[in-house]
């Protein structure tokens, strides 16, 4: 059996979940409201302040979707009451964020002209100094998917270290020409 699947989810309080005959399961909290609809195959049952994922068998594809859906579900619980968060840090000569609005994020990283991008529903995005942008929201999955768009702007290169990184991101510096 799954190690991940097989454990239930602690519910904290202030947190209600709603599932459907159908798998739709709606969450929400103190920070917001996340729903999902699961596969139909599984049965995700919520009582006691816990919620438990069973499958039905033990075929390959039921073993693939039970670990699965039980992480969905943990991130889903987890997301409505602390929320995720990713910290991007900036490194180069002139290279600098700023919000030209609130649903703006303007990028200077070494390109003609800034780079502009659209910050999507639901997601913060908080810049503490110019060389350092936090990404925050209650969707995992949202706020992973804008910071690599962001960090794919600028990717670290190997030989200054220059770019946009993620926060304790290792990047290995190669050695440049040697003369002859």
């Amino acid at each position: 059996m799954s190690r991940v699947g097989k454990q239930s989810i602690p519910v904290p309080a202030g947190v209600t979940i709603e599932v459907d005959s159908k798998n739709h399961v709606v969450i929400k909290g103190p920070k917001g409201s996340l729903e999902f609809t699961f596969n139909k195959d599984l049965k995700i049952d919520f009582s006691n302040n816990e919620i438990s994922v069973t499958r039905p068998s033990e075929s390959l594809r039921h073993r693939a979707l039970h670990g699965t859906t039980r992480a969905l579900l943990n991130n889903m619980v987890k997301g409505v009451t602390e929320g995720y968060a990713k910290i991007l840090d900036i490194r180069g000569v002139g290279y600098r964020a700023s919000l030209k609005d609130s649903k703006t994020l303007v990028v200077s990283v070494g390109y003609s002209n800034p780079v502009e991008m659209q910050i999507p529903e639901g997601l913060e995005v908080v810049l503490p100094a110019n060389t350092e942008i936090h990404v925050k929201g209650i969707d995992k999955q949202a706020v992973g998917e804008f910071a690599a768009k962001i960090r794919k702007v600028r990717a670290p290169e190997p030989y200054q270290g220059k770019g946009i990184r993620y926060r304790g991101e290792f990047v290995r510096h190669k050695e440049g020409k040697t003369a002859k």
